[in-house]
Order: C-alpha cells, then sequence, then structure tokens
C-alpha cells in the first residue's frame, strides 16, 4: 500500500468516525438541543456527494467511509429529533 493509500484511507477513517463520540454522548445523556440539524443535513448531503462520487471512480476507501458517514449523520439528525426538547 502506497503513502497515498494511507492517508486517504485513514484521512477518510477519522472523518467518519468524528461524530460518533456526539452520537454516544447524546445517546446516554437523552438530550440534543446543542446539536445543528441543519449541520448535519449538509454533512448527510455532502456525504451522499462523495459517496456517489466514489462509486463512479469505483474507489472503495471513498465508498466505503462516505457511506458510514453518511448513516452517521442520519443517526444524528434521528437523535436530534428524538431527543431536543420543544
Amino acid at each position: 500500500m502506497d503513502i497515498k493509500t494511507i492517508v486517504g484511507v485513514t484521512a477518510g477513517v477519522l472523518t467518519a468516525v468524528s461524530s460518533l463520540p456526539q452520537i454516544f454522548k447524546i445517546i446516554k445523556n437523552k438530550k440534543a438541543d446543542a446539536v445543528s440539524p441543519g449541520m448535519f443535513f449538509v454533512l448527510l448531503a455532502g456525504n451522499a456527494m462523495w459517496s456517489w462520487y466514489g462509486i463512479l471512480l469505483m474507489e472503495w476507501p471513498i465508498i466505503i467511509t462516505n457511506v458510514f458517514s453518511f448513516c452517521c449523520a442520519a443517526v444524528m439528525i434521528f437523535l436530534n429529533y428524538r431527543y431536543t426538547r420543544c
């Protein structure tokens, strides 16, 4: 594996798991008042576009990490609406 691939995969994995601490905190505390759903809708759209781009290039590291990120953003949106106090 060359350095370019290692850097790309590492960046993708770090980006993909970046929202996991927030997801775990919301589930633990059952509060999502401080989370911006707008930011996660934009992130969801961006991850969808990156996934599509990866599919067009048939680049599995791009596809896998962005599909995972898409799922995390979708979970964040769900949790935001589930636990935000009106």
